[in-house]
């Protein structure tokens, strides 16, 4: 089983330099940065230190994966934020767990004694609220149905259909955003039946980097998302 480390940034060099000093390559077999346009340098650091960059071509999390797909040499791909929120000590056990056999292992904000010190009581009671609601519809058992910290089978992006833009196009459009793939990721992994565990992880406070989140609009499509979904049967 070979792993790729997915890295997507944008504006990220102050924390860049830190975090990445501490994953352990030998890990991997592949470690690709997939940049959104940055501008302060990060792209540069990155070559600079010896990583696989990919420059998107469209705007939004969700393209970047589509667009980088293509080019992953691993059979699974961990997700890994470089902004300070995914520990790099957690990685180690992570890929442990996956070769245990599980389709997809997400490492937990909220499981056991796990913290998140970036949640806001927002984000923290929308985080609560759709994980509850994932686990309603979908018959699940999630602690964490939504962080961009965790493991899948490369193949898994394919057979739910993630290099198609179904359950995304018309949110996005009426709510004039562009969102991931983590939270419809959990939903169809539980509907399909596919063998998910998780792990926990504290997510320390930011380091640097531009915030993304749109609070309103995401909660919007991600609602719909989660009805849509199970509405399709």
């Amino acid at each position: 089983m070979k792993f790729t480390l997915l890295v997507p940034v944008l504006d990220e060099i102050d924390s860049i330099q830190i975090i990445m000093p501490k994953v352990d390559r030998s890990l991997f077999e592949q470690i690709i940065v997939v940049d959104g346009g940055s501008t302060d340098g990060t792209v540069e650091w990155s070559k600079a230190n010896g990583y696989e960059v990919y420059i998107q071509k469209e705007r939004g999390l969700r393209k970047a994966y589509q667009e980088v797909m293509p080019l992953i040499r691993g059979d699974v791909i961990i997700t890994f934020s470089p902004d300070g929120n995914s520990l790099p000590e957690v990685l180690s056990d992570l890929v442990k767990k996956m070769q245990e056999g599980y389709d997809m292992v997400i490492v937990s904000r909220y499981l056991g004694n796990a913290k998140s010190e970036d949640d806001s009581l927002v984000t923290a009671f929308g985080n609560w609220f759709f994980t509850t609601l994932t686990n309603v519809l979908y018959n699940a058992r999630y602690t964490d149905a939504f962080v961009i910290y965790r493991a899948y089978r490369k193949q898994v992006f394919f057979d739910l259909g993630f290099d198609k833009d179904d359950g995304f196009t018309w949110p996005e459009k009426w709510f004039h955003t562009r969102v991931s793939i983590e939270p419809l990721l959990s939903m169809r992994a539980s509907r399909r039946g596919l063998k998910i565990s998780e792990i926990p992880g504290d997510e320390p406070a930011r380091i640097g980097g531009v915030r993304k989140l749109q609070i309103i609009r995401w909660g919007l499509t991600f609602l719909y998302q989660a009805f849509d979904e199970r509405l399709k049967g």
